[in-house]
């Protein structure tokens, strides 16, 4: 042992700093992974990791570069919240829209009300500035929250001593900040004695209801007035989403094409919602007793991924790939979701075309539109540093708002976290996608995470047991309590008393909105439905971002 620490001791100073991280990182994972009753700390499980190894590393009197461990620190933010952005970039304008608004209001109302609290805490003198930050990210289990709290108190020219008191309230809080979740969750299933099992029926039936899935039907073209128009002259289909994709006739089957003139007895196979099939139906004749499948003809379909640069942005019309290939694309799958394939759906890198036409003319368009298997598997790094060169800028920019007594930076938290938004958002911008396959954003994000965590807490250890034993961390309990819990029950009593929302759905928003995973699986354990993960999607990038600028605000307004 004593051989052990002195070839410890003898280490360069990166190694040892190395050597230091790669303990907590580890002990704090495999920490995290201890589940009671399905509850566990998760990734909080480093930060405790990180305060054991700091506490006996200070008694140890082991000391580590504090310029590596700062840039250490930084760049795990910055990876973290950069991969964050890409992730949820796509997706987060999109949840902005239409139902989603509603669920994303009672997010704000739930992030704003955890801000006041934490405000009128710092005013009325009950915790310190430092304090109320750590109270605030502890009580609603957001670790970027923290991070950002630690940056912009660097910002501002805080002292060793403040600094460190937002990992340490963060420590004390953190706990009750997942079980406060799930504590909420179940007051309101209680006071208004819901049936989990019956909120499920009734999602289900609701979405079937709201939801106009694509369906396909083939029509047989009756109506004399079509015969000799042009397909591309029913300007009735696009208009009603709708695409034909096949057609049969003299017994053959082909793919039509805008120029393809209709005659009486074709056989049309088209695909789109079913209503707006019923007017096409309506409009053409009647619904054909034959099938046109592919079986049994030179026709097939296959599912062709977008991965070829020269293609992406371009308009499906601008493709024309009847024209060079002879094929036609019959639907368009983004992230999960079916479109229809109008002439002026632009490609993003990532979409998935079902395409018909003959084999030779299907491999002719797989060339052309990519079907990369390898690039969709491929991290495309040069967008990744570009992305986070321009994050780092965006957060150095001041920006001077009326009434603040500095200017406001979004710093390492929110500058690449807003950049990621965007550059997801736009998809690609010349031959640089911003595409990142889950598996590796998921592998950036979990490293950068750590690597913060790990460092924050080797960094709050050397004083978490004096803080606990002294008594100063029992103040910051109590209050990390009224944060957790107020906006929660305050919006869980809301969104089911006023406005009369599906209680898997609020499970969904009372976890995304404090960006709780645990309080996430808690909910999908409670009964098996879609609702909650929904929910908690579509309000999760809003929570996180406001989660990540809040306490640059409370720093500003407060310091």
């Amino acid at each position: 042992m004593h051989a052990l620490i002195e070839l410890f001791l003898a280490m360069p100073p990166i190694a040892r700093v190395v050597f230091m991280l790669g303990i907590t990182s580890a002990l704090g994972l495999a920490l995290g992974h201890i589940r009671l009753r399905g509850v566990g700390l998760g990734i909080g499980g480093v930060l405790f990791a990180g305060i054991a190894v700091g506490h006996f590393a200070k008694q140890a009197g082991v000391t580590l570069n504090p310029e590596m461990m700062e840039f250490i620190r930084d760049f795990g933010l910055i990876l973290f919240v950069y991969t964050i952005g890409i992730q949820v970039g796509p997706g987060f304008f999109a949840a902005l829209k239409k139902s989603g608004l509603a669920l994303n209001g009672l997010a704000l109302l739930m992030v704003g009300s955890s801000i006041l609290l934490t405000a009128l805490l710092v005013l009325f003198d009950l915790v310190p500035l430092g304090s109320g930050l750590g109270v605030f990210a502890g009580g609603v289990t957001n670790a970027p929250a923290l991070a950002a709290s630690q940056q912009v108190l660097k910002e501002v020219g805080a002292d060793a001593a403040v600094m460190a008191l937002p990992g340490l309230a963060f420590a004390v809080t953190y706990p009750f900040g997942i079980a406060g979740n799930l504590l909420a969750m179940a007051v309101v299933r209680i006071v208004f004695r819901i049936d989990p099992q019956e909120e499920a029926r009734a999602f289900e039936a609701a979405r079937r209801a709201e939801v106009a899935a694509l369906d396909t039907m083939d029509i047989a073209v009756t109506n004399p007035a079509l015969g000799g128009v042009r397909l591309g002259d029913l300007t009735l289909l696009p208009s009603l989403g709708v695409c034909a994709s096949r057609l049969l006739r003299g017994g053959q089957l082909r793919v039509p094409g805008e120029d393809t003139r209709l005659e009486e007895g074709d056989v049309l196979h088209v695909v789109g919602p079913r209503p707006k099939l019923e007017q096409v139906r309506l409009l053409m004749g009647r619904e054909a007793d034959v099938r046109l499948t592919t079986k049994g003809s030179d026709l097939r379909w296959e599912r062709i991924v977008v991965t070829a640069n020269p293609v992406l942005g371009k308009s499906i019309a601008a493709l024309n790939l009847k024209g060079a290939c002879d094929v036609v694309v019959s639907r368009v799958n983004r992230a999960g979701v079916e479109l229809v394939p109008n002439a002026a759906l632009k490609l993003q890198f990532g979409d998935i075309l079902t395409v018909i036409g003959k084999p030779d003319d299907l491999k002719a368009a797989a060339c052309i539109i990519g079907n990369s298997e390898r690039r969709l598997q491929t991290v495309e790094m040069i967008p990744v540093f570009v992305g986070i060169t321009l994050g780092a800028l965006l957060g150095a920019i001041p920006l001077f708002l009326p009434g603040m007594p500095a200017p406001l930076r979004l710093g390492m938290a929110g500058g690449p976290l807003i950049v990621a938004i965007v550059l997801a958002r736009i998809g690609h911008i010349g031959p640089l996608v911003w595409f990142m396959p889950p598996a590796a954003n998921l592998a950036l994000r979990e490293i950068g995470i750590v690597l913060f965590l790990a460092v924050l807490g080797i960094a709050s250890g050397d004083r978490f047991v004096e803080t606990m034993a002294s008594g100063a961390g029992l103040p910051w309990m109590a209050w990390g309590v009224l944060v957790t819990l107020v906006p929660l029950l305050l919006t869980g009593l809301l969104a089911r008393g006023v406005m009369k929302l599906n209680f898997l759905s609020i499970c969904g928003v009372l976890a995304g909105a404090q960006t709780n995973p645990p309080g996430l699986a808690y909910a999908n354990a409670v009964v098996a439905s879609e609702a909650p993960a929904l929910a908690y999607a579509t309000v999760y990038p809003l929570a996180m971002c406001l989660r990540i600028l809040a306490p640059q605000l409370l720093v500003l307004m407060l310091w």
